[in-house]
């Protein structure tokens, strides 16, 4: 069994770059935004990641998902991908890259609630409704109540990061009632092929054409979000799983926002609210509460 005491230095750094990777992923969103529109962006990420990871899945001649489990490919990416990037996305044109990245930190909060609802192994105890319970109160923290009060796009825009959570937390209930019998790294390939599938006809139907005439900044956010966020970051989540298991996965969450609020702070002179990193602390307490470690090591003292 794997425990956060027995994680490996190789273990420890992997985590470390893929909250890396995944934190800059907001940066390189908010670079795309400012010449494409929300649908266009998304479709590039999940278009030019797909084709990637059919290029490495060729190579090494991984196994496809069968026929009868690609309608469950296709909602994963709808859950995982679609919904999700599209709502961080729209969610960008009006929120600091920062915020955006704590209001994200949530998603395991909704992932375990949904689990609990969902699989008789998974109820809620009375550790995991503390925990949901102060995630849900540093979520209203990080958002404001008087953005809740006032309800503008500012607010909507934060509620939409919120939906973005929730669909995430699904798409890791869907993941195991649908896809366990596959192999991370093919229902990886058949996810993102679903997206695309989804993508392409509705950013064409939305956005029109897409456009090529961008700036070299553009471009390589593009590449970005889509070769490291996409396609380079799920191979490295996989192997990081293998190596320390998914209890210690979860505090890659907790490492994003910091990374995310500095970049946006260095490169687009976002500032944070001290309102919305309180809510950012007390969404990481809750999600400590949900781990359990902390809990297990005050025991054994």
């Amino acid at each position: 069994m794997i425990n956060q005491q027995t994680l490996s230095t190789r273990a420890w750094g992997e985590m470390l770059l893929l909250a890396l990777i995944w934190g800059a992923s907001f940066l390189a969103f908010a670079i795309c935004l400012r010449e494409l529109q929300v649908f266009t962006t998304v479709a590039h990420r999940v278009f030019w990641g797909t084709v990637l990871m059919w290029i490495i899945a060729i190579a090494r001649g991984w196994m496809l998902p069968p026929l009868r489990l690609w309608l469950a490919c296709l909602i994963m990416g709808l859950l995982n991908n679609v919904i999700p990037f599209s709502l961080i996305a729209w969610g960008q044109t009006t929120i600091e890259s920062g915020l955006a990245s704590i209001l994200n930190a949530s998603t395991a909060v909704y992932g375990i609630l949904f689990a609990a609802v969902i699989f008789a192994d998974e109820r809620l105890t009375t550790r995991k409704l503390v925990g949901v319970a102060i995630g849900f109160v540093g979520v209203i923290i990080a958002i404001g109540i008087e953005s809740l009060k006032s309800f503008d796009i500012r607010s909507l825009a934060q509620l939409a990061i919120v939906g973005a959570s929730m669909s995430y937390g699904l798409a890791s209930v869907w993941a195991r009632r649908s896809l366990k019998s596959l192999p991370p790294r093919s229902a990886a390939l058949g996810m993102l092929t679903g997206s695309t599938l989804i993508m392409l006809p509705l950013s064409f139907a939305v956005d029109g054409p897409p456009r090529f005439d961008l700036s070299a900044q553009t471009w390589v956010a593009i590449a970005y979000i889509a070769a490291a966020a996409t396609t380079g970051a799920y191979l490295l989540y996989y192997r990081v799983l293998s190596m320390a298991g998914s209890g210690n996965l979860t505090l890659v969450t907790l490492v994003i926002p910091p990374i995310a609020i500095l970049l946006g702070a260095a490169f687009l002179e976002e500032r944070i609210t001290p309102t919305a990193m309180a809510g950012f602390a007390i969404i990481a307490l809750g999600m400590i509460i949900l781990d359990g470690r902390l809990a297990a090591w005050r025991a054994s003292r």
